[in-house]
């Protein structure tokens, strides 16, 4: 059964033909064509601005001409992960939707339902002429997963409404009021390399099955973390086998926790013994420790080539040390807002390779004040090993306004639709409403979504029966949307 069948159609339908566009953050050029032509094809006003958000705009229905101007915002990038057994060019392929029960999964790669699902239901409005509704701006921004530079960039002025609702959280039955701010954090050491010993023997040390997961979302849930998870073995590799490292990677997304890492070797070929119990204890203890959240953790130590060349030795022990010492995963639980994450740092990103070692980390905090705290902290363990580091993306968090007007209509809404009112919350990801908020100051804002689970990983699905809850949500909203004073 294709997806494009399921209820409702005309959200599916729109959803399908997303999967079938490449759209990788950065990378997601023919969906914003795709978007503008779309527009274009239904007669509405539509424009692109210099950044490639898409703009368009649908009248009110007849009777609704007093309404205060809504505005459907969603973002067309998506995050590109696959499990690494997975061929797939996310800068060529289209994603191969599965249904899985009451679920709609990729096949290897993320879904793309972050926020796929979004730009499809403001499709569908767009697209409806059974609605009721006041003015419509729909908002589709671009690389909101890499940076938010859409919403960075949008010009004061370009839109007309009073009230935005993004289409951008992942929990039917929650609505969302506000959100962490971010920054991000590299750190870097520079390296020479020297020769490998001819009586040195190579060897391929594999961390896989970790869940990864949405760095936001899932940071709460305690997962492995792949990273964090190989310098535990690299530190005891090279300072009880003198192994030397050669190479190291883990990670490829800053908001993605990292599911996989990889390290070349090379130890003395006595030591080959030595290497091997020190892979198995810290693989039994780590498969002890994570039971609950990582049951198909693997770890594998492969003897492999013989690398001719390894880094520097001391610059190489201590980017481990810094990388083992390097805050990750939840810092503090919110005082305001209890079961909210506050702060946390996701240590997302290693890599070496032409002479230096990057370390990326994405950080949020709900308080602006904690996120610099933890930042120093971060700065302070890389700078005490020698690593050069940057401060850069930051974005500010979005504060609750529980007054909020249009909340006050969406609780209604929902209660009306279905017995009980909506969870008001919080989220500890990076929406880009906090950012568009400084540029339209006056925007009544709120945020609501269909059941996505696991987004940012392979893993990522959408249920199918609360899109359709959604969908309905959404229509009702729209035709109690209050009078323009």
């Amino acid at each position: 059964m294709s997806i494009a069948n399921l209820n409702p159609t005309r959200v599916w339908k729109h959803f399908e033909s997303l999967t079938r566009i490449p759209r990788p953050s950065k990378k997601e050029a023919k969906a914003v064509m795709f978007m503008e032509n779309f527009g274009k094809s239904l007669g509405l006003e539509t424009f692109k601005d210099e950044l490639g958000n898409v703009i368009i705009r649908k009248p009110a229905t007849k009777g609704m001409e007093n309404r205060k101007g809504i505005i459907l915002q969603a973002h067309i990038d998506m995050v590109p992960q696959k499990n690494s057994d997975k061929v797939h060019d996310f800068e060529k392929d289209p994603i191969e939707p599965r249904i899985v029960d009451d679920w709609v999964y990729a096949t290897g790669t993320t879904l793309g339902a972050d926020n796929g699902m979004g730009v499809a239901v403001a499709m569908a409005v767009l697209e409806a002429k059974d609605l009721v509704h006041g003015p419509i701006e729909v908002l589709i921004t671009v690389d909101e997963e890499t940076g938010m530079t859409g919403a960075r960039g949008l010009k004061p002025g370009l839109l007309k409404g009073d009230i935005l609702i993004n289409l951008d959280s992942e929990d039917e039955g929650e609505l969302y009021v506000g959100c962490a701010g971010g920054l991000d954090a590299t750190a870097t050491f520079q390296y020479t390399t020297v020769y490998v010993p001819a009586d040195y023997i190579g060897l391929s040390l594999a961390i896989t099955g970790l869940k990864g997961g949405h760095s936001g979302m899932d940071i709460v849930l305690g997962r492995g973390n792949a990273n964090k998870a190989l310098v535990r073995l690299l530190l005891p590799l090279v300072e009880k086998s003198g192994a030397m490292i050669a190479s190291f990677e883990g990670g490829s997304l800053r908001n993605a926790i990292p599911r996989e890492a990889f390290a070349t070797l090379a130890i003395p070929a006595s030591k080959i013994s030595t290497a091997r119990k020190i892979v198995s204890k810290h693989f039994s203890d780590m498969k002890a420790e994570l039971a609950a959240q990582e049951p198909n953790l693997n770890i594998e130590l492969n003897i492999t080539k013989r690398p001719v060349r390894a880094i520097d030795p001391e610059i190489a022990l201590k980017a481990v040390k810094a990388i083992y010492a390097c805050p990750n995963g939840v810092e503090r639980m919110s005082d305001a807002m209890p079961g909210l994450v506050e702060t946390s740092n996701n240590l997302a990103i290693v890599k070496s390779g032409n002479g230096k070692i990057d370390v990326k980390s994405l950080m949020r905090s709900s308080v602006d004040s904690a996120k610099e705290v933890h930042a120093i902290a971060l700065k302070s363990v890389f700078d005490l090993a020698g690593a050069k580091v940057s401060l850069t993306g930051g974005y500010p968090g979005w504060k609750p306004n529980m007054d909020s007007d249009i909340l006050k209509i969406m609780k209604g809404v929902y209660k009306k639709l279905y017995g009980k009112e909506p969870e008001v919350k919080a989220i500890h990801a990076g929406l880009e409403c906090g950012i568009l908020g400084g540029t339209y100051p006056n925007w009544d804002m709120i945020s609501c979504g269909p059941t996505i689970k696991s987004p940012h990983s392979p893993d990522e699905r959408v249920n199918i029966k609360s899109v359709e809850k959604w969908w309905n949500y959404v229509v009702e909203v729209l035709k109690e949307v209050p009078v323009k004073k």
